[in-house]
């Protein structure tokens, strides 16, 4: 079978290797076909990638791999001195002191007993499957790691001032444990866990409540003034960490999660990578909406092969004053203030559906507000659009910010009873459509208004064979003539990265763009934008991405 051969070169930090050697194990490198020319690499480099490519029936396909070599290079001490070893944090969790354990009707749960944070919650009828990093937990028992359970607050005293950040991972002591009873699993004061000049008093209960196991927090406000949350975020940690480990045990072990950030119709769909059942699904219990989707600062820093922690954020106001300045967030930052003496209580519930396919099921089965929208979320300009609304309460209003983005037309219900709308965009950008229930619940949904659809691939054509034409002829990689990947931010072609396959053009990363431009060539032709396009099949792809022939 007919094969290719890429090569590129990128520099990497020290810090850069260990992820790079932990995503071998994933993704181990195949062997080549023939052998290739000797790499010349400069002192600072320290990674090589290879992209095949091979043809089969008529389709090319794509397969990525990463061979990490390691290179001995002489360093002048004074340009390389020798890097401290990290210090092994010291584990602050308490996992010493063991575990509560409980039988709920869809979880086998497991708290950590000083902390009553989440140690484990294996789905039933999953032989044993986990959605928490349960096999990591002692790596990430330190201050700075986040678990299900923790919270992160941005208070003040009265309305105005600087914003007092707390977060209950920060420095963690054994929390104060409460008695439990009826439908309390385990219940906790978190005063210990937070600095004493804390406005707040915090309190975490373990519920199941109809079947349903429920994370739920009241917030007493202890002083004699009114208190301000300007941000609260409650951690979702889940087993997005592939790090590590080889392709059979990230299938059978990890789970990737995605959130709809629809205030209070929001929720957390977590599926494992397997594609097997069942799938989570985190739900608002309460007055407890989603209104933003935040990473959070930790340790362990994203990678290729671990996405990060993130917290649900129920209000974000003081971001929004501080490092979200000028930021057009995706639902409009709030927050809420606590009287004297008063609580307020937020919440989160845990569902299963039993299939990935049947989420929305799960939803409406829990009484949740369900969008479908036809063909999707981008909405271009000359294109009638539908939308679906499953739930069970009236819709008392629609509206659109910024105003007139989006017309919305009514239609006859659905043969299910369900309320059914054509829309149709207006103006070019970001809109926001937020609908209001009878039972003052709100769900905001996110489009993107493009041009009409023929314009909007003229423009992708010619940008892709202009601002994203790459033609250096020095290039050491040979990679012009060619569209290469464009960096938007920085407004130009990305000829140098860390990751191979973004700078180089193939896998994914790299072909996107070549690729995306001989798809517009075949439904909309340009005679110069197609003249371009052969000189990238002559001098670069055949011979070059791809053999010219083989075996």
């Amino acid at each position: 079978m007919p094969g290719a051969v890429a090569t590129a070169s990128t520099i990497l930090t020290a810090e850069d290797t260990e992820v790079f050697a932990e995503e071998r194990k994933v993704f181990p490198p195949r062997p080549l076909r023939e052998p290739q020319r000797p790499l010349r690499l400069d002192p600072q480099s320290f990674l090589k990638k290879t992209v095949r490519t091979q043809q089969s029936t008529g389709a090319i396909t794509f397969i990525a791999f990463l061979a990490v070599s390691l290179f001995s290079v002489q360093f002048n001490h004074a340009q390389q001195p020798v890097p401290t070893p990290t210090p092994t944090p010291i584990p602050t969790l308490g996992l010493d002191q063991g575990y509560l354990e409980f039988d709920t009707p869809d979880f086998k749960l497991k708290l950590v007993k000083t902390s009553q944070t989440m140690a484990a919650l294996q789905p039933k009828g999953a032989d044993g499957f986990d959605f928490t990093p349960a096999d990591r937990l002692e790596r990430r028992a330190a201050n700075g790691y986040h678990h299900l359970g923790d919270l992160t607050l941005r208070v003040r005293t009265g309305s105005s001032g600087p914003w007092q950040k707390y977060d209950t991972a920060d420095a963690r002591k054994p929390v104060q444990s409460l008695p439990a009873s009826g439908q309390t699993l385990a219940g906790a004061d978190l005063a210990p866990t937070l600095p004493a000049d804390s406005p707040v008093q915090v309190t975490r209960s373990w519920l199941v409540e109809d079947g349903r196991l429920v994370l739920r927090f009241d917030i007493k406000n202890r002083t004699n003034a009114p208190v301000q949350i300007g941000a609260l975020g409650i951690p979702m940690i889940f087993n997005n960490i592939i790090t590590g480990r080889n392709l059979k045990e990230a299938h059978e072990r990890c789970s990737f999660f995605d959130p709809y950030i629809g205030q209070d119709a929001g929720y957390l769909q977590v599926t494992r990578l397997s594609g097997s059942g069942p799938a989570l699904v985190v739900v608002s219990d309460g007055q407890t909406p989603f209104e933003a989707y935040q990473l959070l600062n930790e340790p362990t820093r994203p990678n290729q092969t671990f996405e990060g922690a993130f917290a649900w954020m129920v209000h974000t106001r003081a971001y929004a004053e501080d490092e979200w300045k000028n930021v057009d967030q995706w639902n409009p930052p709030t927050a809420v203030t606590i009287a004297p003496g008063a609580t307020k209580t937020y919440g989160v519930k845990f569902l299963l559906s039993d299939q990935i396919r049947n989420i929305e099921k799960t939803l409406t089965a829990n009484r949740r507000p369900v969008a479908v929208g036809i063909p999707g979320y981008v909405l271009p300009m000359d294109l009638d659009a539908r939308l679906f609304l499953n739930y069970e309460r009236k819709v008392t209003a629609l509206t659109v910010d910024p105003q007139g983005a989006i017309t919305i037309h009514e239609d006859k219900p659905t043969r299910t009873g369900g309320k059914a709308y054509t829309l149709r965009g207006k103006t070019w950008g970001r809109a926001r459509l937020t609908i209001t229930y009878d039972d003052h619940t709100k769900q905001s949904i996110s489009y993107y208004v493009i041009k009409p659809e023929s314009q909007a691939v003229a423009d992708l054509g010619h940008f892709l064979t202009t601002k994203q034409w790459f033609d250096d002829p020095s290039d050491p990689f040979h990679r012009g003539p060619s569209v290469i990947s464009y960096d938007r931010e920085a407004q130009k072609m990305v000829t140098q990265d860390s990751r191979a396959w973004i700078a180089g053009l193939g896998d994914e990363g790299g072909s996107g763009s070549w690729l995306a431009a001989v798809m517009k060539e075949f439904g909309q032709p340009r005679k110069d934008e197609i003249e371009k396009y052969e000189q990238f099949i002559d001098k670069v792809l055949w011979g070059g991405l791809q053999y010219r022939d083989g075996p």
